[in-house]
């Protein structure tokens, strides 16, 4: 008799990409029902051939010297989304990573459902996680990415007065599933990124440094240049339309 045996890194990153899945519908319905509802930047609306590279660092490290090496490899510019509880476990790959050139950016102190939380525990999961990150690299984050994608509007309004930016992903890898291959991760990115794209990956998901080189040959082939999310942005006078696009408010009043 065979036994499935499961790891505890296969359910937590199972789990946490079943809920980002979750969190991208039920924002997407409340947009149709309110319009009211703000959004993050999912990927930004440009005429250049840029996308952006990211990794969700919140519970294993066992890849991520190797994600270094193969970055440094095709010379990609990557955002890493971090976790304060990852961070003080890892503190010598959070070095690491910022050594290598590579943006360090929030992904909250527990990894909570953030709307769950009142406006001063969400203030103090960011505070928290950027006092971490800034005591290691030197620079504090800009840019914060809910766990499981899962945001509403006190928290993009909170952000904001914290000078900070809400970004999701236009591009997913799921890396996270079990049934991920090597083939299917490098498959769905390819087949879905255009100019403007972030994309969304794991540093701790099995396939990904196998994946990994063959997507980003494959777009530097393609004519694709790599920036960082914070470079992919708009900085002042855009919109964010119903899809989550962040774009040029003029482009919008013509």
């Amino acid at each position: 008799m065979k036994f499935l045996i499961i790891t505890k890194k296969q359910i937590m990153l199972a789990l946490a990409g079943v809920l980002a899945v979750t969190g991208v519908i039920i924002g997407s319905a409340s947009v149709l029902a309110n319009n009211d509802r703000k959004l993050p930047v999912y990927c930004v609306e440009t005429d250049k051939k840029q996308i952006a590279i990211s990794f969700d660092a919140a519970w294993g490290n066992d890849d991520t010297e190797t994600l270094i090496e193969i970055l440094a490899e095709y010379d990609v510019p990557a955002t890493f989304f971090v976790v304060g509880s990852w961070v003080d476990k890892y503190p010598e790959s959070v070095k690491a990573l910022s050594d290598a050139g590579h943006q360090i950016q929030n992904h909250s102190n527990t990894h909570p459902h953030m709307p769950q939380l009142s406006k001063e525990q969400m203030i103090d999961e960011i505070n928290t996680c950027n006092s971490k990150i800034e005591a290691i690299t030197g620079v504090c984050p800009t840019l914060h990415r809910p766990p499981y994608g899962d945001y509403d509007n006190m928290l993009i309004e909170t952000l904001g007065e914290l000078g900070m930016t809400t970004v999701q992903w236009s591009v997913d890898s799921i890396d996270w599933k079990e049934s991920a291959t090597a083939d299917s991760i490098c498959d769905r990115v390819l087949k879905r990124v255009e100019p403007g794209s972030i994309v969304l990956f794991h540093n701790d998901a099995e396939h990904t440094p196998e994946a990994l080189p063959t997507i980003l040959k494959c777009l530097k082939d393609d004519g694709y240049e790599f920036v960082f999310i914070s470079d992919l942005l708009l900085k002042d006078n855009y919109i964010i339309d119903h899809s989550g696009k962040q774009c040029p408010a003029e482009a919008q009043s013509e």
